[in-house]
């Protein structure tokens, strides 16, 4: 009996992980076609993003709380931007640091008296500030709320339909907006549009606006890049064409403001408020029949510092899994009704059986065989086999993602650097993804014992953003 049962379990831990891996290689084919597909249609355009002329207006939001080492570059390079109407909405969520004494400096800030309207709930506003040499940014000041409380208090003083919600550590490419806008201009229907997020640690910045690429020298930011290339690339790009993403970047997406202010607005107590958000958005809309469209699009390019070291790297990702966690919790599948669609019964399903509880299975799987193999319990062979799909498949999916980056946008010109990103894809798949599961399981002890919510707090040196 009782190798039975450790056969058994042999047996689900080793088609678990090719369940896994066949999954997401299942996206990589959907996000091959997909990629071919806007491909064409962007050389249609050419290599500059298309100007219509129809282009609506966009209010950018940008929250910020102790961002005083890089609000100075962000908020210049979304000043620039290559978009014939927009404003900018920095909310300062009640900063520690001096961040709003940069800005006022910096931007030339004076009191601007407004009255904020409450379509959405927040946190009191303490004063509203305009800039004196550029017409279209205003500043909030306001008590700390936490991220999704700050975003609310942007969309109630946004002038715009649209409202782009971009972090205050990013950097947007100049044409960012006029083509994560385009689905709007297409397609009626759409609600919501995201783009994709690079790392820019190692890349050079100048007067706001990223002029270089390039790797930066950690470890731990490297590996990130792979991971994030593999993330956007094949992941939410494979979702797209089936109206099925269930994520969009905090980092960069664009929103229409009437649909997020008729669903609440953001949701302030999780710490997944961009998840939670577009979930609810796909919710919204199933039940009542609502037609939509929630796009990603792999172009539109935002710029983010990621951590260098690993305790805030780590706090970064066992954040991020409680959020994933809250979010599936909040809306399961069967409250988007008879018609859920692609999103409740095929991305949700998928994103809980190996995003949610993945890491613990993971985890579990990684210690029975090790230990097992280690006690004599486990054969040599079984083992094998095990981290051949674990391990093996593993290296191939990052492989596969950074053969998407090489046949589209080639964003790292360099030979070298597209080698280093190569043995990066490799050597992940040797502890770094592993630690990344721990991280993940404590993101999942956090949303079971309800810790508080707070912001993410990470160490900057914003060197990228001071060239």
């Amino acid at each position: 009996m009782t190798e039975r049962i450790i056969l058994a379990t042999q047996i689900f831990f080793i088609g678990y992980f090719v369940l896994l891996n066949g999954g997401y290689l299942l996206l990589n084919v959907l996000s091959l076609f997909s990629l071919r597909s806007y491909m064409r249609q962007r050389s249609e355009y050419g290599t500059d993003a298309p100007y219509l002329g129809i282009e609506p207006p966009i209010s950018l939001l940008v929250p910020g709380y102790n961002e005083e080492a890089t609000i100075r570059a962000s908020v210049r390079s979304m000043l620039q931007l290559q978009y014939p109407d927009f404003e900018v909405v920095v909310i300062n969520d009640g900063s520690k640091d001096n961040t709003l004494q940069v800005l006022i400096d910096e931007f030339e800030l004076v009191p601007h008296p407004e009255i904020v309207r409450r379509a959405v709930p927040h946190q009191p506003v303490r004063g509203v500030y305009r800039s004196l040499r550029y017409g279209n940014l205003r500043v909030v000041d306001k008590d700390n709320g936490g991220k999704a409380d700050a975003l609310n208090v942007g969309i109630n003083l946004a002038r715009h339909a649209l409202f782009c919600a971009v972090d205050a550590d990013s950097i947007l490419q100049r044409d960012s907006l006029l083509r994560v806008v385009q689905p709007f201009i297409e397609d009626a229907r759409t609600v919501a549009a995201g783009g994709t997020v690079r790392i820019a640690n190692g890349s050079q910045v100048r007067g706001g606006f990223l002029i270089k690429s390039g790797l930066p020298t950690n470890l731990l930011a490297r590996l990130q890049i792979v991971e994030y290339l593999r993330a956007f690339l094949f992941g939410r790009l494979g979702w797209s064409p089936l109206n099925a993403v269930l994520i969009i970047s905090g980092a960069f997406g664009l929103f229409d403001r009437a649909r997020v202010e008729a669903v609440g607005g953001y949701r302030t107590d999780t710490v997944g408020e961009d998840m939670e958000l577009v979930v609810r958005l796909h919710r919204y809309h199933r039940e009542r029949r609502i037609p939509y469209r929630i796009r990603y699009l792999p172009d539109p390019i935002c710029w983010t510092e990621c951590p260098e070291d690993l305790g805030t790297l780590g706090r970064q990702r066992s954040r991020w899994q409680r959020g994933l966690a809250e979010s599936l919790v909040f809306h399961p599948p069967h409250t988007f009704g008879a018609r859920g669609g692609a999103a409740a019964w095929l991305a949700w399903p998928f994103m809980a059986l190996f995003e949610w509880v993945g890491p613990i299975i993971e985890l579990a799987g990684y210690v029975f065989m090790i230990v097992g193999s280690i006690l004599g319990v486990i054969s040599p062979v079984a083992l094998s086999i095990f981290l051949l799909v674990a391990i093996g498949m593993g290296i191939l999916l990052s492989v596969n993602g950074l053969l998407l980056e090489t046949m589209s946008f080639r964003i790292y010109t360099r030979s070298r650097d597209m080698l280093l990103l190569f043995l990066m894809a490799v050597i992940e798949n040797f502890g770094y993804r592993q630690l990344n599961t721990l991280w993940r399981v404590r993101g999942m002890w956090q949303w079971m014992s309800r810790r508080k919510h707070q912001w993410g707090a990470m160490k900057r040196s914003g060197q990228w953003s001071q060239n």
